[in-house]
């Protein structure tokens, strides 16, 4: 069994890497070719904490195995980070395991390749605003992976905390572009596309703040209950997601499959447009709203990527087991 320790996943995937990876797996799961296995998640009654694993099988690929992990919330406070996980992979013809690869960061540029595959596919290619709604660990990562797919001019921001938006507006100065913090109302106004990444149980943006021809990634809505956009302006837009069934029972769009203002025969696979089957965005002025609930399959497609890369780097390590 080989093991990819945490420490080494920076040096053995890459944002074009994670991107690739990701929106094949998509093609394959719309293409009936790869699945996922049902999510486990619960509260363990400990440390505020969440935990559960996500799977899945491409048979494509013939990856195999699942992600195991969660959410400590109080992991910044010492010198963690909150989202904290681990992917093992199965060797498909036998149900060895075949290698345990760090899932930290692997889990930060896969939800942020994601949103960039639904930006390269669905936003309009005259965007210039890029607005990011939320200010924690993974933004940075969205706005990195983001900004590569359109020529942005600019970016504006908002958190509930303004002050820790120092972080991302680094990161944009960085890439060569201005930063502004600015209210929901002028981010709605302003942006082309919009991320959304935050860990919010209430609506943040509503539908009356967002114009025509917006494309929205929603980034944090994983768990039942979540939300982050109004239920309206879901209802509103064009709805893409990674997965139908977990777009509608702990994704952006199960409030308002929920309230009966959206029906899932409307949403559909961003796989569909990456294949060819699914025309994406109709018209300029159409709202497109991608629902990224985060699939097992995303994370076992870059966990094989990095293990290649491991391989043949000499970077992996080799265990009895």
């Amino acid at each position: 069994m080989l093991i990819v320790p945490e420490r080494k996943i920076a040096d053995l995937m890459s944002r074009e890497a994670a991107f690739e990876a990701v929106e094949k797996v998509f093609a394959a799961m719309s293409a009936g070719e790869a699945r996922n296995f049902p999510v486990i998640r619960e509260a363990i009654g400990h440390a505020d904490a969440l935990y559960g694993f996500k799977s899945g099988f491409d048979r494509e690929t013939l990856n195999l195995g699942l992600k195991s992990g969660g959410y400590w919330p109080g992991n910044a406070a010492k010198g963690l980070t909150n989202h904290q996980s681990t992917i093992f992979l199965f060797d498909a013809d036998t149900g060895k395991c075949r290698a345990v690869i760090g899932g930290n960061l692997l889990t930060a540029l896969r939800t942020a390749a994601a949103a960039a595959v639904s930006v390269a596919h669905l936003a309009r290619e005259d965007a210039k605003v890029l607005g990011i709604v939320g200010a924690g660990h993974q933004a940075s990562f969205q706005l990195q992976a983001v900004a590569e797919q359109r020529d942005f001019e600019r970016v504006v921001g908002w958190n509930r905390t303004p002050e820790k938006l120092e972080a991302l507006e680094k990161t944009a100065r960085d890439l060569g572009l201005p930063f502004q913090s600015v209210s929901l109302d002028e981010l709605g106004a302003q942006s082309d596309v919009i991320v959304t990444i935050t860990s919010s149980f209430a609506p943040i943006l509503m539908n009356a703040q967002i114009r025509p021809g917006t494309h929205i990634a929603c980034m944090g809505t994983d768990t039942k209950g979540k939300q982050e956009v109004d239920a309206a302006l879901v209802a509103r837009a064009a709805v893409f997601t990674d997965e139908i069934a977990q777009s509608v029972s702990i994704g952006e769009a199960q409030h308002a499959i929920a309230s009966g203002a959206l029906s899932e025969v409307e949403i559909t696979e961003i796989g569909a447009v990456i294949n060819g089957d699914h025309p994406g965005r109709r018209t300029p002025d159409e709202i497109t709203l991608f629902d990224g609930t985060g699939v097992g399959l995303q994370d076992l497609a870059v966990a094989a990527a990095v293990l290649d890369q491991a391989i043949q780097k000499g970077a992996a390590v080799e265990v009895e087991f």
